[in-house]
């Protein structure tokens, strides 16, 4: 395999087009904890913002190290195109060996652990705290899911990505109210979008045997689980955004308007191409929640 071959199956490995999104997630939590207490650190922003690439993308290739086996039986390649730039499984197409996957992993979560170690403790602690239990989730999340009779998996496997922007937080913060309102809100939206995320994948998890929303309940009751999420998740978003700037709040606004339109979407076709079509619109509301708090800590 030649350079450009290999350059490719590595941006595929850590869905390259969407690393943008890891920054600005981990520092909408870094600048409201600027906002509660006060004080700005441009340093501190680079660390967040280094940490949060090679913490998040280290999670990204655990992912695909635990699954490089079953992910061999895949019948479709819809949702692949969409997460990887190239759309290719490196690792179930063996265009990375296995050993050089684990290798990025460790070399992407040590970089994320010296960073951290550089913070000044009580933050260090909550960093790394948070960082060991995101990865051991994440590969409960992947195992969990192969055998179950109870969406177990997903309701545990799913924290993870809601105290992303809380790790952000407490970079500078405290464990307070706000931290736990974060979660709080970002927690149904991570589990809906993991179900829209199954929506369209029902095929090659069928193929795979894994025991997601739509194997355990069919295509209604994925799409039911979606829209009990999405509407509990705008009910705390109400909540979570009330005390803050008109920018937030606008934000938060066309974020729900995204997410009502993705759920739109699914239920006048509910097809797994339908999902796929919707799931952009999950992962702009990501990017307008995130980007309403950055942009109200400066406007």
């Amino acid at each position: 395999m030649d350079v450009v071959q290999r350059l490719k199956a590595f941006l595929d490995l850590t869905r390259a087009h969407f690393l943008i999104v890891w920054p600005i997630l981990g520092c909408s939590g870094l600048f409201l904890a600027f906002e509660n207490y006060g004080g700005f650190d441009v340093l501190l922003v680079g660390k967040v913002i280094a940490i949060a690439v090679f913490g998040f993308e280290a999670g990204l290739v655990l992912n695909d190290y635990i699954d490089r086996t079953i992910d061999k039986r895949d019948v479709e390649t819809a949702l692949t195109r969409y997460w990887r730039p190239f759309g290719s499984r490196p690792l179930a197409q063996g265009l990375i060996s296995p050993r050089a996957a684990l290798l990025v992993f460790l070399l992407c979560a040590g970089i994320a652990i010296v960073l951290i170690l550089t913070l000044e403790p009580p933050h260090s602690w909550y960093m790394l705290g948070l960082l060991a239990y995101s990865y051991t989730v994440e590969a409960f999340y992947q195992i969990k899911k192969r055998r179950q009779r109870l969406p177990i998996a997903q309701i545990v496997g799913r924290t993870d990505l809601a105290l992303f922007p809380v790790a952000g937080y407490l970079s500078y913060g405290f464990p307070d109210m706000t931290a736990l309102l974060y979660f709080v809100f970002l927690y149904p939206w991570a589990i809906a979008h993991l179900g829209v995320n199954d929506l369209a994948d029902v095929r090659n998890d069928r193929a795979r045997s894994l025991a997601t929303i739509p194997i355990l309940y069919g295509m209604w009751g994925g799409l039911a689980w979606v829209g009990f999420f999405s509407i509990l998740h705008l009910v705390v978003a109400t909540f979570f955004f009330w005390g803050m700037g008109p920018v937030p709040k606008i934000a938060a606004g066309l974020a729900g308007l995204c997410i009502l339109g993705a759920n739109g979407v699914m239920f006048r076709d509910r097809s797994p191409e339908s999902a796929l079509r919707a799931l952009p619109l999950f992962h702009v509301s990501l990017l307008l929640y995130a980007a309403g708090i950055l942009g109200g800590y400066w406007l």
